[in-house]
């Protein structure tokens, strides 16, 4: 059984952004492993808690990676 499961910080997508991670990837899993697949494939799509997470060390914020995003460092 074919199975992702993306990890995102909560608040940054839509339902639909979410329904497109969900189909894209299962098309994937078919285009690779045949339409077989596609009945069992699992995709989970987690929103991870404000600051639940971290890069190099440092804890993320939806403040800080919008601050990234924009070209723009924010201080703590």
């Amino acid at each position: 059984m074919p199975f992702a499961n993306f990890k995102v910080p909560a608040g940054t997508i839509t339902a639909e952004q979410k329904e497109k991670i969900i189909t894209r990837t299962t098309d994937l899993y078919a285009e690779i492993y045949g339409e077989q697949a596609r009945p069992t494939t699992v995709v989970l799509v987690d929103e991870v808690v404000d600051g639940g997470w971290g890069v190099a060390g440092n804890v993320l914020t939806l403040a800080k990676i919008q601050a990234m995003a924009s070209g723009q460092e924010q201080s703590d």
